[in-house]
């Protein structure tokens, strides 16, 4: 399957214009695009970009998952281990076995010592990483964010899967279209405090309460897996015990939405219960086959690590500065021009279900 086809827009879920891509096609920078956005300079963008410089042979990069052994964040980290190889930089994966707020900050600071050039980090929680991410910045390290964003103040880029209007409001529909447009659901999240998480629920939530089309849903709870695989499934049996009359759960994570389908699946709550939100093809593609699961989505991980990896390779060569509407080629994937904040926007998730499931392997 081509990267082209892999991005498509999402077909059964018209109406969800503000997913297209907040990208252009076309290459250069100018003096202006560095110096005259306010929110750049609260941002510390200085220096002048040079679109045409090489990237320079032999960057270091740290790249700093939530955590190690998680299903989604290996196949982010995969695209930037083949980024790097591609432009000939050195790749180093470190991170903790826990998703916890704090987990991350001994390793940004083994990264400052060991002088890489440029560290990838999902955060774990937006300000508990700020800290250290800011020290590494006056160590002249560039900062990327991917997945999970720290505050705008600690980091020079954040790649973003997609808007999160988007994912939220591709949450909210997927759950009304299942659920015939009325009853009671629960979110199955991650950690209380992710980032993207909290904030694609607080979109669902705003869906539910703005939205005529969701008047009839009510949404009773948010738990929380932690993005473990066991209390995530434990917190499944619990909401389904606590909640009779559920119709839905929503898992806006990888490891929650997996764990909830292989409790499902082996209890007398199949066919009963919808469940939905975002999750690998790999992962879901038996629960889909034996009709736990109906749909749910994604965009391919392994581009955010990918698009991570040369973002930061455009950084620490001088090409970008991190100004809104500078534009840099990031392999493979085209070209791209960072929005808003340092935002650059991977493209719109797809849907999966039984018809195209089998198109997908990651």
């Amino acid at each position: 399957m081509s990267r082209t086809s892999r991005r498509l827009m999402l077909a059964p879920m018209a109406g969800l214009a503000v997913l297209s891509l907040a990208l252009t096609a076309c290459g250069g920078t100018t003096q202006d695009s560095a110096t005259d956005s306010s929110s750049d300079s609260a941002r510390r963008v200085t220096g002048t970009a040079n679109p045409d410089a090489p990237i320079t042979s032999g960057l270091k990069f740290g790249f700093l998952p939530k955590q190690l052994n998680n299903p989604y964040s290996d196949i982010e980290v995969a695209g930037g281990e083949k980024a790097t190889g591609e432009f000939g930089g050195e790749y180093k994966l470190v991170g903790p076995n826990d998703a916890s707020a704090s987990s991350q900050v001994s390793y940004i600071n083994t990264l400052i010592q060991q002088q890489q050039n440029v560290i990838a980090i999902a955060a774990n929680d937006p300000n508990a990483v700020c800290p250290s991410l800011n020290q590494a910045r006056d160590a002249g390290i560039k900062v990327v964010t991917f997945d999970s964003d720290a505050s705008k103040d600690c980091r020079d880029l954040f790649i973003n899967q997609a808007t999160t209007e988007g994912v939220g409001e591709a949450l909210a529909k997927m759950t009304s279209d299942q659920i015939g447009g009325s009853g009671k659901i629960a979110i199955l999240s991650a950690t209380p405090n992710a980032t993207n998480q909290n904030a694609w629920i607080e979109v669902l939530k705003q869906q539910l309460a703005s939205n005529p089309a969701y008047s009839g849903i009510e949404l009773v709870t948010t738990v929380y897996g932690n993005d473990d695989d066991q209390k995530s499934f434990q917190e499944t049996q619990g909401l389904l015990q606590t909640y009779p009359d559920l119709k839905a759960i929503v898992s806006p994570t990888t490891v929650g939405i997996a764990a909830a389908a292989r409790y499902i699946s082996g209890s007398s709550y199949k066919d009963k219960i919808v469940l939905t939100g975002l999750g690998t093809p790999n992962q879901m593609r038996e629960y889909v086959k034996d009709g736990t699961v109906k749909q749910f989505a994604l965009w391919d991980p392994t581009d955010i690590g990918y698009l991570a990896a040369y973002a930061g390779a455009a950084l620490a060569s001088g090409q970008i500065t991190g100004a809104e509407g500078e534009k840099f080629k990031a392999g493979e994937l085209g070209d791209y021009t960072i929005g808003v904040d340092g935002e650059l926007v991977l493209g719109p998730p797809t849907v999966f279900d039984n018809a195209n499931i089998d198109q997908y392997n990651f």
